[in-house]
């Protein structure tokens, strides 16, 4: 992903992540906050990828069926 995206998308980012966590930020505040979160995200991500390689897939799936289960049993499963 490049740069321009990273920084487009953390703009979008922050702005979600400051309502999620109830902070109150002005916009250039909000936007930086976004724009360092998806750059640092992004610089984590390509590190975990490349360095583990098929292992941060697995991680991820670990990860993604552990969501999917609480979302069983937090809804589905009354």
């Amino acid at each position: 992903m490049s740069i321009i995206a990273l920084i487009v998308i953390g703009a979008a980012a922050g702005f979600l992540a400051t309502r999620l966590m109830r902070i109150e930020a002005d916009i250039p505040t909000t936007m930086l906050i976004g724009i360092i979160g998806a750059l640092v995200g992004g610089l984590i991500l390509r590190t975990l990828v490349a360095v583990m390689g098929w292992l941060s897939g697995f991680v991820g799936a670990v990860l993604g069926a552990l969501v999917v289960i609480w979302i069983w049993q937090t809804y589905i499963r009354r």
